[in-house]
């Protein structure tokens, strides 16, 4: 079983910076691209960032890009989400998700998720 947790969410002023953690379990976890969502209140979930088993390639959505950074540790099974300079508008849930097949940058390519942090960001 398949199992996506996230963590590091909070309250942080515009401006400032968090990291976010996934641990993975139940799927070998350096054979899968991983990939960040967010959904913001009324709104639908969208791409962030993604990055391949090996990190050799990352992907962003432009609204973040410059901004935030995804990085895994394939010795502990964890991705992480580095987000600086953080605005209000990234205030949202975020959720971490295991590719499955297809393009990074889609919801539908990804069959396992987390149960999302909520990320708030004060201006």
């Amino acid at each position: 079983q398949v199992q996506l947790v996230e963590s590091g969410g909070g309250l942080v002023q515009a401006g400032g910076s968090l990291r976010l953690s996934c641990a993975a379990s139940g799927r070998t976890f350096n054979s899968y691209a991983m990939g960040w969502f967010r959904q913001a209140p009324g709104k639908e979930r969208e791409f962030v960032a993604a990055g391949t088993c090996s990190s050799s390639s990352t992907y962003y959505a432009d609204s973040v890009k410059g901004r935030f950074t995804i990085s895994r540790d394939n010795a502990k099974n964890t991705v992480y989400l580095q987000m600086n300079s953080l605005k209000p508008e990234d205030t949202a849930v975020y959720y971490c998700a295991s590719h499955v097949g297809g393009s990074v940058y889609s919801l539908s390519a990804y069959a396992y998720w987390g149960q999302g942090t909520q990320v708030t960001v004060s201006s």
